[in-house]
């Protein structure tokens, strides 16, 4: 039982560490330093760029949640249940629905856009339809991203405390 729980925790810490490093650092670095080495054109590499690495990791998001429900679900077939499983459960699937609603939902209007709009995005006027459904977008993706960490570290939490 203790392999599994420590597996549990090892695969809940690298989705959400992954979350956490994407949003918080590779994200900022990818713009700041994109965007310094060609101000003209630097923001839609960036956007390019962080959206391939977003995609990529969207995989592995969904191989380490399966993993976690396997692992939740071989905790409580062999051993004593862990406390509040469903609730464990239901937030493992919640993370999970909204990383593919992100993927399959958001991400590919969001590239549409990119692909209708000649130049960079934050270059068109503010009232523009397509940089106003794109900030929509993008900041739904932003909150939907942050939602998904704060229930990973919700569960770190229980994860940690539980004896089980």
């Amino acid at each position: 039982m203790v392999v599994l729980r420590v597996a549990s925790l090892v695969v809940l810490s690298l989705w959400i560490g992954g979350l956490a490093a994407l949003g918080f650092v590779a994200a900022p670095a990818i713009f700041t330093t994109l965007e310094a080495q060609d101000p003209a054109g630097g923001r839609a590499l960036a956007g390019l760029l962080f959206g391939a690495v977003f995609s990529r990791f969207q995989t592995w998001t969904w191989i380490l949640a399966a993993s976690l429900i396997v692992l939740l679900g071989l905790r409580a077939l062999l051993g004593p249940r862990p406390r509040r499983l469903g609730w464990r459960l239901w937030t493992v699937a919640g993370m999970l629905g909204l990383s593919l609603y992100t993927a399959f939902g958001l991400a590919p209007r969001i590239d549409q856009i990119r692909r209708e709009t000649s130049g960079s995005i934050s270059s068109r006027p503010d009232t523009d339809p397509l940089r106003q459904e794109f900030g929509r977008l993008h900041g739904l993706s932003n909150v939907l991203m942050l939602v998904t960490l704060l229930g990973g570290v919700g569960l770190l939490s229980i994860e940690t405390t539980d004896s089980h």
